[in-house]
């Protein structure tokens, strides 16, 4: 498809997106949009089919076939209650949820929402999760059936220990649920190898799509078991599955058609870039390449390097007198947009490096960030 100069004009970015999605898409992600699409169509249904065997593949290499992918309309979070309010039986259940940060904290107010009893683990928002501690918390109730987890809380750019909670949690023998959403496509992981029930991400994250639609991904037996579970219509996981292992991949409800015709071309650039350990080898550049030029700067990462993931970088503000605002339009119109920070102990701003974004664009982000800094 031959686009005119007008359409080329509309998908040239007018900045970079450097946070942790909405994030900066390639041209050919936005040219597959440029197009209407039906959603019943057989090839329209043919390609879903294909996206949820792909991201069966990757999060489970050598186990595809006992793991299933369900796609879910609306932002991640719809995706994360769909799997929360699916998951847990409406009697008998109860869900722990290891917190430390503000995606973690959106765990437990879904739960809480949708009346699923809780068993609430925090930690400190600068630090990991403990495994030890929460392998207590889940010792000391014996009531708890469920475990759910950020994996990397972007309130920080922290990165959990997954395989070590994972361990913990299947010493218990309860489901393991894991908000991968902003990590999936961008840290290596293995559901089959570290037994994750439910895994969840969305379209406009590591995989470099842009906001749509959700997706968890489950193993086959444990979405199986969740019949009449739900507590939403339209956010019932066990339904949107059932309906398309019966239905050749058909959505319950009007899909994201644009959406996922972009979602397809993603996953085709991360195989072609080499799969997920090349692209998390790039994210890892840009976040090494940022956080050393941004201690040039004078501003301190808030993380210590070894709990840092690659996706976002919390910096602290380097003065009482700093003012984020002013910070933000100057980067916005030398081409790059922030984050602000969500942290409620201190005050921070995030730098994402995930999205079509390379070493070189961090180089110039930073060259534009010592200039400012120089200018005040």
């Amino acid at each position: 498809m031959k686009l005119s100069n007008e359409a080329i004009a509309i998908t040239e970015n007018p900045y970079l997106l450097l946070t942790p999605g909405p994030l900066t898409t390639t041209r050919s992600v936005k040219e597959a949009m440029m197009k209407d699409w039906c959603t019943w169509d057989e090839e329209y249904n043919r390609l879903v089919a294909s996206i949820r065997e792909r991201l069966a593949q990757l999060a489970a290499p050598a186990a595809a076939d006992d793991y299933t992918a369900v796609l879910m309309q609306g932002s991640g979070t719809f995706s994360v209650e769909a799997a929360i309010g699916t998951a847990l039986p409406k009697q008998g259940g109860k869900l722990a949820i290891a917190v430390n940060g503000a995606y973690g904290e959106r765990i437990v107010q879904i739960a809480e929402v949708l009346g699923i009893p809780v068993a609430v683990v925090r930690f400190d928002e600068r630090s990991p999760i403990d495994p030890e501690q929460f392998e207590q918390a889940l010792q000391d109730d014996t009531s708890i059936t469920h475990a759910a987890i950020v994996h990397c809380e972007t309130t920080t750019g922290i990165l959990n220990p997954l395989r070590e909670i994972a361990e913990v949690v299947k010493r218990r023998k309860m489901i393991f649920i894991v908000d991968a959403m902003s990590s999936f496509g961008g840290v290596a992981l293995d559901m089959h190898e570290l037994g994750i029930d439910f895994l969840i991400s969305s379209s406009n994250k590591c995989i470099q799509g842009v906001p749509g639609f959700g997706f968890v991904v489950a193993r086959r037996d444990a979405i199986a078991a969740c019949k009449d579970h739900a507590r939403s219509l339209s956010l019932d996981l066990y339904d949107q599955w059932d309906m398309m292992e019966r239905s050749n991949s058909k959505w319950r409800y009007t899909s994201p058609t644009h959406v996922v015709r972009a979602f397809d071309q993603a996953l085709k650039e991360l195989e072609l870039e080499g799969g997920i350990g090349a692209r998390q080898e790039r994210y890892s550049s840009n976040q090494r390449v940022l956080t050393e030029g941004m201690e040039e700067a004078g501003f301190s990462a808030l993380l210590p390097r070894k709990w840092q993931s690659p996706v976002i970088t919390a910096f602290r503000y380097p003065s009482s007198s700093f003012s984020f605002e002013t910070f933000y339009a100057s980067l916005k119109k030398e081409g790059f947009v922030l984050y602000p920070g969500k942290l409620t102990s201190e005050p921070t701003f995030r730098i994402g490096s995930i999205g079509d974004v390379h070493p070189q664009d961090m180089n110039r982000l930073v060259a534009v960030i010592k200039r400012f800094c120089i200018e005040k």
